[in-house]
């Protein structure tokens, strides 16, 4: 009997959403920005001229100007538009604007950025987890470190375990600083390790030192674990080159 009574009802209009729509509008206007065909400081064209330029309605424009904002790549200001912002306020550890900057992140020498960040956070952080790690962070560390292992032969696996290891080393080093900085970098880390992973052929040499740190780590050995983030960090300058490399040879 319900079924019969729901039969007879009109159907309730649907709600269109699409999402990937928005999504690939948003990706769109901000790839316009960041290859500079709307600069720094410029307004954009107005919300109708956006309309006709990427073929979606006022709503989808609204939603992905929004979006851009909040993440530091546009602003919108009273009587005037929305204004593109500086680089310097754009979310560059943001995994979409990373992705939207494409070929155009070497302009930012975010690579060699986010290595200086390492440089100075990783080692006191192994130092710190070789006297705080918990039984269970090692363990954790060691399974990221065997994963690291077995997927040698495979870029995108082998990255998804290099980040959980430095991420849970972080986290080991049991400084609430550490810790939300991990938060802070993670997607800016995985592309970092991600373009040093596929531009090398051999990582035997990573592996190697990562084992060594988390037996550092075991062994409860402060001097050798800090020493092991150092060489670990020296391997990342020689990997970085040739992910520099790699990068300019697909764009250019």
């Amino acid at each position: 009997m319900e079924s019969t009574e729901r039969q007879g009802q009109p159907e309730s209009p649907r709600i269109e959403r699409r999402p990937r729509v928005r999504k690939n509008v948003t990706a769109s206007i901000a790839r316009d920005i960041c290859s500079e065909r709307y600069p720094s400081g410029s307004p954009l064209p107005r919300e109708n001229d956006l309309c006709d330029l990427y073929g979606v309605s006022r709503t989808v424009i609204r939603e992905s100007l929004k979006v851009l904002e909040s993440k530091g790549l546009v602003r919108g200001r009273p009587r005037i538009g929305t204004i593109v912002c500086n680089k310097d306020e754009w979310n560059i550890l943001d995994q979409d604007v990373l992705e939207w900057m494409g070929p155009y992140i070497r302009d930012f020498d975010l690579l060699g950025c986010i290595l200086e960040a390492r440089r100075t956070i990783e080692p006191a952080a192994a130092e710190y987890a070789a006297e705080r790690a918990t039984a269970q962070e090692i363990a954790d560390l060691d399974s990221a470190w065997r994963q690291m292992r077995d997927s040698a032969r495979d870029p995108e696996r082998f990255t998804d375990a290099d980040v959980m290891f430095h991420t849970v080393l972080l986290t080991a080093s049991h400084n609430q600083v550490f810790r939300r900085l991990s938060s802070a970098i993670h997607a800016a880390l995985k592309y970092a390790l991600h373009a040093s992973n596929i531009a090398v052929e051999n990582r035997n040499d990573a592996i190697a030192i990562h084992g060594e740190l988390v037996e550092a780590l075991r062994l409860r050995d402060r001097a050798r674990a800090r020493d092991c983030a150092h060489r670990m960090l020296d391997l990342a300058v020689r990997d970085l080159a040739a992910a520099e490399k790699a990068i300019g040879r697909t764009h250019t």
